[in-house]
């Protein structure tokens, strides 16, 4: 420990004592290396969309899209703060994601059901290892769902806009999740959550909040190196059960796969969203493929096609119950389109077009048969 002459003729003088001196000095040390372990990093995302037809035909049911039919946006700012764990047995660390902006207000995890705040807490957990086994990484506090194709972080896509399964899925929740890899090509996680709603502390239903929990499962299997072109592909199913407040118990399930080919830049994803009202026939669920082709070293081009069918009865929930999808009969086509070509470092800049069309009768949710919707999207990484 290094200490100035200043401070030591302070303590010469008998102004400070040396013992004190020692003891801010660790403190500081302490601080410094618990600051230099943490990272930063997040990114800002903007877009423009150009929506044409008629007012009622904009593309209200798409996520994240308040506001921003014809307009100039800002989407959303996302900033990280992360520990990650180490290589101890006994290894601690923690992640605090924040967005603002008007994507915040969508994403639905403030606490006391407050809306139009610009500033939501997207994820905000303690992360431990427990030496078990392999290990097992648990987070306590609030975390993205571990099911879907998708997330809620735009960049991290192959399109600019979600799919209609990523409607019926839940976002975020409050509880505790637990992961452990049993091998290279096998891991599972399982966790335990206060409701399937994304307000942060939210319950299951006022009734009976101590004991209706929502209970989280989900195995993922990754195809070894010895698989040949197959290799690094994914398969993973899951399971979401339980309740938003006072609304009945709904089952997420969701199957999906992320499968190379022999095509150099080409791969393929399919995924699978059922949404199951227990006691009724009313069940809402939806399927998607993905084709992403890297055409050359910028330019990457992604296709989804995606079909979501509540003909059996229908469960309106999460982002779709909010804007009247889900209705019993209602039926949606998508295509999506998206060309994504890095002009500057750290950017994502792409291009999509999205073509929606309602077959599923009367009501016409959309507001009309077809919705198109043209939209540049930039996001800056940091």
């Amino acid at each position: 420990m290094k200490i100035n002459k200043w401070t030591l003729g302070l303590a010469a003088a008998g102004v400070v004592s040396i013992g004190a001196v020692a003891q801010a000095e660790e403190a500081k040390e302490s601080v410094k290396t618990a600051i230099a372990s943490t990272t930063l990093s997040g990114y800002v995302s903007s877009s423009v969309w150009y929506n044409p037809g008629s007012a009622a035909a904009r593309n209200a049911a798409i996520p994240f899209s308040a506001g921003k039919a014809n307009n100039l946006n800002l989407d959303v700012v996302d900033l990280k703060l992360e520990k990650a764990l180490s290589e101890k047995e006994w290894s601690a660390g923690y992640l605090a994601e924040l967005w603002f902006g008007p994507d915040a207000n969508a994403l639905g995890t403030a606490s006391r059901g407050l809306q139009d705040s610009d500033l939501s807490i997207k994820q905000a957990y303690v992360n431990l290892r427990l030496p078990v086994g392999n290990g097992i990484e648990t987070k306590l506090g609030v975390f993205d769902t571990p099911i879907g194709y998708e997330t809620p972080n735009s960049g991290s896509n192959p399109n600019y806009t979600r799919s209609w399964g990523w409607s019926l899925e839940p976002t975020q929740h409050t509880g505790i999740l637990a992961s452990y890899r049993f091998c290279d090509w096998m891991s599972a996680t399982a966790g335990i959550a206060n409701s399937r709603s994304a307000v942060i502390n939210g319950r299951g239903a006022p009734a009976a909040a101590d004991s209706q929990k929502t209970f989280i499962g989900a195995v993922t299997l990754t195809a070894p190196k010895s698989a040949g072109f197959l290799s690094g592909g994914s398969l993973t199913a899951g399971v979401v059960d339980g309740r938003n407040g006072a609304s009945p118990d709904l089952t997420s399930i969701y199957v999906g796969a992320s499968i190379p080919t022999p095509v150099t830049g080409l791969s393929v994803g399919l995924s699978y969203d059922l949404a199951h009202q227990k006691g009724k026939n009313n069940d809402t669920w939806a399927g998607a493929a993905y084709l992403s082709y890297q055409a050359t070293k910028k330019l990457t081009l992604s296709l989804r096609e995606d079909y979501i069918d509540s003909s059996t009865g229908g469960v309106a929930v999460g982002l779709l119950g909010a804007r009247g999808v889900g209705r019993a009969g209602s039926e949606f086509l998508s295509s999506t389109l998206t060309a994504d070509y890095a002009l500057w470092a750290n950017v994502i800049s792409r291009l999509e077009y999205r073509w929606d069309h309602d077959i599923g009768g009367s009501p016409k949710t959309l507001g009309a048969r077809n919705a198109s919707l043209l939209a540049l999207n930039v996001i800056y990484k940091f």
